[in-house]
């Protein structure tokens, strides 16, 4: 019976708690909050789906669309000279959202086709939604085995969607949505809450959650079985297609089919991304793509450096991926990279994340070479990378003999690079490194991040250094005007409020009996917790 459950809120607060709500930005500490409170978040989720369930079709989408509904919209820098938006959500109605992507996912993986590689749902993943073997790597070695069966002739084509998540149509969405949940509620409340999240427009998905992968694959299906009825050789990853045909006419014709398709749903491929080739070299591509050679670039290329806490001998493994790391020259590959016009951004992407698995003179040595100021802009297709390493080396008491050096390193970013600063994700990456310590000039120019930017997650980020540097004069700043804040730094405020004594004590007396009211999600019922009171909680809690 298709139907939302509890489990699937559960699974989506789990997911959060555990890797985030948005994979192109930072940890922020309410992460921290949905990893501790995830049942209590899940269950009044689920209370306020089930209130839907019982409405009408048409009141539950008016409900949605009547509540407010926080998100923002920030700019990502991607690969060299690209830009692209992201959506941070308020963290209850990020649960809810992927929650029914969750529940959208597990009816639609029995209708998947075995040649798409992308976000598998996993049974019984728990906080793991998706199954780490479909990866991108596994569909690359997919398509290179069988160009390499295929005849002398073969021909392979490669190609990409267009800027696909901008086009996806709300109205073809909740189409396929009801096709899985016929009484139409859900398809309702997705796009409702998408109206919410691309203000007003009627397409396009919000970048980096979970439930935008899912819808994004949920569209993509009805064409997967067309090609595959069609008698194509095919396979996909998300928008990256990969034709398979025994002739240039048969490649050809196969192309043609698969835009024809796409432009039934309203969009179109990439045309400057579409190659043919002979399946020959394609084979020799993916090898050379995915290290299928025993240099140390290859080598470095191709291991895998998700080191998993949980599995069942993680001493081991992380010993094993440590001894990996140390046998390969990273600083002379490294040297190799800066000699180069264009940087191999993959090779650097690696690089950054090694640095937690070398010593601490050889780590300091890599991250002071990765964030020197000409080297910083040629790997600014790496920036959120090479933040992420640098925080796993600023968190890990093992490194604290280079932690004044790292901290002065980091300091000169500031100075040299504000360029790279101007994209919202990639100054939350670096205000993430600026926690650990405080610093003259890091006081300075957070201070001068708060008063000039317009964003509420840098703000909150802002707002967040003042409370692990215990710095009284940012937080009077802010608690002495919270009218004015939005509810999200009000949020982070009130955390804050706890390492300020007496005079934190004195703002949460005033404030606290006014909370209810001003964090309010429009859910609230008599009968359930409200959001608000979670989250003071958990606050009392930390």
């Amino acid at each position: 019976m298709s139907e939302v459950k509890l489990e699937h809120f559960l699974r989506a607060a789990a997911d959060i708690g555990a890797h985030g709500d948005n994979d192109t930005l930072p940890f922020d500490v309410d992460t921290n909050f949905v990893s501790a409170k995830q049942t209590d978040l899940a269950e009044v989720a689920f209370g306020f789906s089930e209130e839907l369930r019982k409405d009408g079709a048409a009141n539950s989408k008016k409900k949605i669309a009547s509540l407010n509904v926080f998100s923002e919209r920030l700019l990502v820098a991607t690969g060299a000279s690209g830009f692209r938006v992201t959506t941070k959500l308020h963290p209850f109605w990020s649960i809810y959202f992927n929650g029914l992507g969750v529940a959208i996912a597990d009816q639609l993986e029995p209708r998947r086709d075995q040649r798409t590689f992308s976000y598998r749902l996993q049974a019984e993943g728990g906080s793991e939604l998706f199954d780490r073997s479909s990866s991108w790597r596994a569909f690359r070695e997919a398509t290179s085995k069988e160009a390499a069966l295929a005849n002398n002739g073969a021909i392979v084509v490669q190609t990409d969607i267009s800027s696909f998540y901008e086009h996806i149509s709300h109205h073809y969405l909740e189409n396929l949505i009801d096709d899985l949940f016929p009484d139409g509620r859900i398809g309702n409340q997705i796009t409702a809450l998408l109206s919410r999240f691309s203000a007003g427009r009627s397409f396009g998905l919000p970048v980096g959650g979970q439930c935008s992968r899912i819808l994004a694959e949920l569209f993509l299906n009805s064409i997967d079985h067309q090609m595959t009825r069609d008698g194509l050789s095919w396979y996909r990853y998300v928008d990256d297609y990969v034709l398979i045909a025994h002739s240039n006419s048969a490649a050809y014709a196969g192309l043609a089919f698969l835009s024809h398709a796409l432009a039934d749903y309203g969009i179109t491929l990439n045309k400057s991304k579409t190659i043919m080739m002979t399946a020959k070299h394609y084979e020799e591509y993916v090898t050379t793509q995915l290290g299928g050679d025993d240099t140390n670039a290859g080598i470095l290329r191709h291991i895998d450096l998700h080191y998993d806490p949980y599995s069942d001998n993680p001493e081991g493994d992380y010993e094993s991926l440590k001894m990996t790391v140390e046998n390969l020259d990273v600083q002379k590959l490294l040297g190799n990279e800066l000699q180069k016009s264009l940087p191999d951004n993959f090779l650097i992407t690696q690089i950054g994340r090694t640095l937690k698995f070398h010593s601490p003179i050889v780590a300091l040595q890599l991250a002071s070479t990765l964030v020197e100021s000409n080297n910083l802009h040629a790997f600014r297709a790496s920036w959120s990378t090479i933040m992420r390493g640098i925080a796993s080396l600023r968190a890990n008491v093992e490194y604290e003999e280079i932690f004044s050096d790292l901290d002065a390193v980091i300091d000169k970013v500031s100075v040299h690079s504000t360029h790279l600063l101007q994209a919202e994700a990639s100054l939350l990456h670096y205000l993430r490194v600026l926690k650990f310590a405080q610093t003259p000039a890091r006081a300075g120019f957070v201070q001068s991040v708060y008063k000039n930017s317009s964003s509420h997650t840098v703000k909150r980020a802002c707002i967040d250094c003042w409370r692990l540097w215990k710095d009284r004069s940012g937080f009077s700043s802010v608690s002495s005007r919270w009218s004015e804040i939005n509810g999200e730094c009000q949020r982070l405020t009130w955390l804050a409020a706890k390492s300020f004594g007496d005079q934190g004590d004195g703002l949460r007396r005033q404030i606290g009996p006014s909370l209810e009211q001003s964090w309010m999600l429009g859910i609230e019922r008599k009968d359930r917790p409200t959001f608000a009171a979670i989250y003071r909680d958990w606050c009392d809690e930390n």
